[in-house]
Protein backbone atom coordinates (compact mmCIF):
# COMPACT_ATOMS: atom_id res chain seq x y z
CA UNK A 1 0.00 0.00 0.00
CA UNK A 2 1.15 3.56 -0.84
CA UNK A 3 1.93 5.77 2.57
CA UNK A 4 0.04 8.39 0.48
CA UNK A 5 -2.70 6.41 -0.19
CA UNK A 6 -5.91 6.68 2.31
CA UNK A 7 -7.67 4.22 4.70
CA UNK A 8 -7.73 2.98 7.82
CA UNK A 9 -3.92 2.30 7.52
CA UNK A 10 -2.97 5.46 6.44
CA UNK A 11 0.25 7.26 8.33
CA UNK A 12 0.40 10.42 9.53
CA UNK A 13 1.60 11.52 6.48
CA UNK A 14 -1.33 11.00 4.78
CA UNK A 15 -3.71 12.97 7.08
CA UNK A 16 -1.56 16.11 6.96
CA UNK A 17 -1.33 15.97 3.12
CA UNK A 18 -5.25 15.35 3.62
CA UNK A 19 -5.57 18.33 5.68
CA UNK A 20 -3.20 20.74 3.78
CA UNK A 21 -5.11 19.33 1.03
CA UNK A 22 -8.65 20.61 2.01
CA UNK A 23 -6.97 23.51 3.07
CA UNK A 24 -5.96 24.27 -0.37
CA UNK A 25 -9.03 23.93 -2.08
CA UNK A 26 -10.44 26.07 0.74
CA UNK A 27 -8.33 28.51 -0.05
CA UNK A 28 -8.97 28.83 -4.22
CA UNK A 29 -12.75 28.90 -3.51
CA UNK A 30 -12.51 31.47 -1.15
CA UNK A 31 -10.02 33.43 -3.63
CA UNK A 32 -12.33 32.53 -6.30
CA UNK A 33 -15.31 34.12 -4.58
CA UNK A 34 -13.43 36.65 -3.14
CA UNK A 35 -11.77 38.08 -6.45
CA UNK A 36 -15.41 37.56 -8.09
CA UNK A 37 -16.41 39.81 -4.86
CA UNK A 38 -13.46 41.93 -5.36
CA UNK A 39 -14.22 42.97 -8.99
CA UNK A 40 -17.81 43.93 -7.57
CA UNK A 41 -16.78 45.87 -5.38
CA UNK A 42 -13.96 48.22 -7.27
CA UNK A 43 -16.80 48.26 -10.36
CA UNK A 44 -19.58 49.28 -7.64
CA UNK A 45 -16.63 51.82 -6.69
CA UNK A 46 -15.80 53.31 -9.68
CA UNK A 47 -19.20 53.48 -10.74
CA UNK A 48 -20.45 55.11 -7.60
CA UNK A 49 -17.75 57.86 -7.26
CA UNK A 50 -17.91 58.80 -10.93
CA UNK A 51 -21.52 58.97 -11.25
CA UNK A 52 -22.53 60.62 -8.48
CA UNK A 53 -21.51 63.65 -6.30
CA UNK A 54 -20.56 61.46 -3.07
CA UNK A 55 -17.36 61.76 -0.93
CA UNK A 56 -14.80 58.57 -1.78
CA UNK A 57 -15.28 56.91 1.51
CA UNK A 58 -19.13 56.80 1.43
CA UNK A 59 -18.72 55.40 -2.21
CA UNK A 60 -16.26 52.99 -0.84
CA UNK A 61 -18.88 51.64 1.84
CA UNK A 62 -21.57 51.30 -0.63
CA UNK A 63 -19.34 49.16 -2.74
CA UNK A 64 -18.29 46.98 0.37
CA UNK A 65 -21.79 46.58 1.32
CA UNK A 66 -22.54 45.09 -2.04
CA UNK A 67 -19.73 43.04 -2.06
CA UNK A 68 -20.63 41.46 1.45
CA UNK A 69 -24.21 40.93 -0.03
CA UNK A 70 -22.72 39.33 -3.13
CA UNK A 71 -20.04 37.16 -0.77
CA UNK A 72 -22.46 36.09 1.36
CA UNK A 73 -24.31 33.89 -1.20
CA UNK A 74 -20.58 32.98 -2.70
CA UNK A 75 -19.65 31.39 0.38
CA UNK A 76 -22.66 29.97 1.71
CA UNK A 77 -24.02 28.32 -1.32
CA UNK A 78 -20.29 27.33 -2.96
CA UNK A 79 -16.97 27.67 -0.38
CA UNK A 80 -18.84 26.22 2.53
CA UNK A 81 -21.93 24.69 1.31
CA UNK A 82 -20.95 21.59 3.24
CA UNK A 83 -20.32 23.51 6.38
CA UNK A 84 -22.50 23.12 9.19
CA UNK A 85 -26.11 24.77 7.69
CA UNK A 86 -27.97 24.99 11.58
CA UNK A 87 -28.42 28.02 12.81
CA UNK A 88 -28.81 30.35 9.61
CA UNK A 89 -29.81 33.37 11.96
CA UNK A 90 -26.57 33.00 14.15
CA UNK A 91 -24.45 32.27 10.66
CA UNK A 92 -25.73 35.73 8.94
CA UNK A 93 -25.49 37.54 12.25
CA UNK A 94 -22.14 36.38 12.95
CA UNK A 95 -21.22 37.05 9.17
CA UNK A 96 -22.92 40.51 9.29
CA UNK A 97 -20.53 41.24 12.03
CA UNK A 98 -17.29 40.19 11.06
CA UNK A 99 -18.12 41.78 7.50
CA UNK A 100 -18.67 45.11 9.34
CA UNK A 101 -15.39 44.70 11.25
CA UNK A 102 -13.61 43.77 7.48
CA UNK A 103 -15.62 47.06 5.88
CA UNK A 104 -14.19 49.09 8.84
CA UNK A 105 -10.54 47.88 8.22
CA UNK A 106 -10.79 48.06 4.50
CA UNK A 107 -12.19 51.91 4.47
CA UNK A 108 -10.13 52.77 7.20
CA UNK A 109 -7.26 52.42 4.79
CA UNK A 110 -8.83 54.31 2.37
CA UNK A 111 -10.05 56.79 4.55
CA UNK A 112 -6.54 57.42 6.38
CA UNK A 113 -4.91 57.75 2.31
CA UNK A 114 -7.48 59.93 1.48
CA UNK A 115 -8.09 62.55 4.65
CA UNK A 116 -4.88 61.92 6.62
CA UNK A 117 -2.60 62.37 3.47
CA UNK A 118 -4.56 63.33 0.82
CA UNK A 119 -4.08 61.14 -1.79
CA UNK A 120 -7.41 61.91 -3.56
CA UNK A 121 -6.88 61.26 -7.22
CA UNK A 122 -9.24 58.09 -9.12
CA UNK A 123 -5.58 56.31 -9.28
CA UNK A 124 -4.66 56.67 -5.58
CA UNK A 125 -8.51 56.19 -4.31
CA UNK A 126 -8.67 52.88 -6.05
CA UNK A 127 -5.22 51.50 -4.96
CA UNK A 128 -6.00 52.20 -1.53
CA UNK A 129 -9.24 50.96 -2.14
CA UNK A 130 -7.87 47.89 -2.89
CA UNK A 131 -5.34 47.55 -0.16
CA UNK A 132 -7.70 48.11 2.06
CA UNK A 133 -9.60 45.19 0.40
CA UNK A 134 -6.48 43.21 0.91
CA UNK A 135 -5.66 43.68 4.63
CA UNK A 136 -9.72 42.83 5.57
CA UNK A 137 -9.91 39.52 3.29
CA UNK A 138 -7.15 38.25 5.77
CA UNK A 139 -9.27 39.17 8.55
CA UNK A 140 -12.41 37.73 6.98
CA UNK A 141 -10.92 34.17 5.67
CA UNK A 142 -9.67 33.66 9.60
CA UNK A 143 -12.90 34.60 10.69
CA UNK A 144 -15.30 33.03 8.42
CA UNK A 145 -13.72 29.82 8.98
CA UNK A 146 -13.58 30.17 12.30
CA UNK A 147 -16.89 31.74 13.74
CA UNK A 148 -19.21 32.04 10.84
CA UNK A 149 -18.80 28.73 8.59
CA UNK A 150 -17.89 26.18 10.89
CA UNK A 151 -17.28 22.87 10.65
CA UNK A 152 -19.75 19.69 11.21
CA UNK A 153 -19.10 18.48 15.10
CA UNK A 154 -16.73 15.08 14.40
CA UNK A 155 -19.96 12.76 15.42
CA UNK A 156 -21.77 14.49 12.60
CA UNK A 157 -19.29 13.81 9.90
CA UNK A 158 -18.73 10.51 11.31
CA UNK A 159 -22.27 9.65 11.05
CA UNK A 160 -22.46 11.33 7.31
CA UNK A 161 -19.64 9.08 6.51
CA UNK A 162 -20.62 5.86 8.01
CA UNK A 163 -24.45 6.45 6.38
CA UNK A 164 -22.30 6.76 2.85
CA UNK A 165 -20.49 3.42 3.64
CA UNK A 166 -23.76 2.07 4.49
CA UNK A 167 -24.64 2.42 0.85
CA UNK A 168 -23.43 -0.75 -1.04
CA UNK A 169 -23.37 0.46 -4.86
CA UNK A 170 -25.59 -1.85 -6.98
CA UNK A 171 -22.63 -4.71 -8.73
CA UNK A 172 -21.36 -5.28 -5.13
CA UNK A 173 -24.95 -6.20 -4.22
CA UNK A 174 -25.49 -8.27 -6.88
CA UNK A 175 -22.28 -9.99 -6.34
CA UNK A 176 -22.95 -10.71 -2.88
CA UNK A 177 -26.51 -12.22 -3.80
CA UNK A 178 -24.44 -14.12 -6.08
CA UNK A 179 -22.51 -15.69 -3.54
Amino acid sequence: MDSASSGPHAGPRSVVRRRFDLLLREVAKFGAVGGAGLLVNLLVFNLVRHTTDLQVVRASVIATVVSIVFNYVGFRYFTYRDRDKGGRTKELTLFLLFSAVGLVIENGVLYAATYGFGWDSPLQSNIFKFLGIGVATLFRFWSYRTWVFRTLPAREAVASAESFLDEEPEPRRAQARAN
